[in-house]
């Protein structure tokens, strides 16, 4: 059996359900992201898991022993929330020592687990400043640390970088990832950033309405959606349909169907200051650059099209407002045709 198995939770409150029927293996050592929009269920999920909430049904499995009704300290399981959470009057050493609290433990035996992870965490020169002068980052391994010192079996993080900007997001993003790399803790880790989910994860899981839409690697996930809920969710692709103002190719018509729908991923789009040349000519409504990578937004007849294009294969002129020529790599494109209750 996996490290983690979750069988078929769901949780309701009143009418509303807010995770339902979901399955899920996670392995030892694995770094798994559930991602979705908000309101999807996936920080439900991570408080199902951690006990803070009581499934309505479905079963949590923990190397095999239903952990289901556990209470939260006896899961062995360490949660690091959205704002850490940190005692703003103690120490780094005493928010971490924190953590062991009616453990039973000496205080040698504290000192020395806290010590460890000082260590590991590379926050010994910090460890009897108050939390409250340390920056984002470090105050965000102050909260891994205190959920590490227990040496849990998993480590859950809800949202743990939203409030961090974007520099300390991308730092902070490594270190956490590095961590996991060396501590080889099985990790769960929630997010709304797509970018975030794939550059951490082992494997991911999308969610949409409490439900699992998809899971997989990374790349399995962005190359071959399994819906255009996923494709668009994840990679920011067009949808476009059988009968709307982009001109879908007849091989790809005829695999869609008469309601189907057809992702094609915004960098598949390329673009000419010729608005004669290529398949449809466009408004060029809005430009975003970005450095390596601009984003641009065409209008074609009453629909919007999303383009992501290397910065030096645009032309260095071009303008919002302008008319322009668009191709499309359709090989590429993929597929959904309709199914009857999607």
């Amino acid at each position: 059996m996996a490290h983690l198995s979750l069988q078929n939770l769901t949780k309701e409150y009143g009418s509303a359900i807010a995770v339902r029927d979901i399955s899920l293996d996670v392995e030892r050592g694995e770094f798994f992201s559930l991602l979705g929009p908000s309101g999807c269920g996936k920080t439900t999920l991570l408080r199902l898991i951690a006990g803070l909430e009581i499934p309505s049904s479905g079963h949590i499995f923990l190397d095999g022993k239903d952990i289901t009704g556990f209470s939260p300290q006896s899961r062995g399981i360490g949660l690091v929330f959205q704002n850490y959470a940190l005692f703003p009057h103690m120490t780094v050493n005493q928010n971490i020592a924190y953590g062991l609290a009616g453990r039973g433990l000496s205080k040698a035996e504290s000192a020395a687990k806290v010590e460890k992870i000082l260590e590991i965490l590379r926050l010994g020169e910090h460890a009897v400043a108050n939390v409250t002068t340390l920056s984002g980052g470090e105050q965000q391994r102050v909260a891994v640390g205190r959920a590490m010192v227990v040496e849990p079996a998993i480590l859950l993080f809800d949202e743990p970088l939203s409030n961090l900007d974007v520099t300390l997001r991308l730092e902070t993003r490594e270190e956490i990832r590095s961590l996991q790399r060396r501590t080889g803790i099985t990790t769960i880790y929630v997010t709304h950033d797509q970018s975030e989910a794939m550059s951490l994860s082992d494997r991911m899981g999308v969610m949409r309405a409490g439900t699992l839409e998809q899971v997989g690697r990374p790349d399995a996930l962005y190359n071959s959606p399994s819906s255009p809920f996923v494709a668009q969710f994840l990679g920011g692709a067009n949808l476009l349909t059988v009968d709307g103002d982009v001109r879908i190719p007849p091989t790809l018509l005829t695999r869609a169907g008469r309601r189907g729908t057809v992702a094609v991923k915004p960098e598949a789009v390329r673009i000419s200051k010729d608005p004669d040349s290529g398949e449809h000519p466009a408004l060029l409504v809005e430009k975003e650059y970005l450095g390596f990578t601009t984003l641009l937004v065409l209008r074609v007849l009453d629909s919007e099209l999303r383009v992501a294009a290397t910065t030096t294969d645009l032309p260095a002129d071009l303008r919002a407002g302008e008319r322009v020529g668009f191709t499309i790599d359709w090989s590429h494109a993929i597929v959904f045709p309709h199914r009857e209750g999607a």
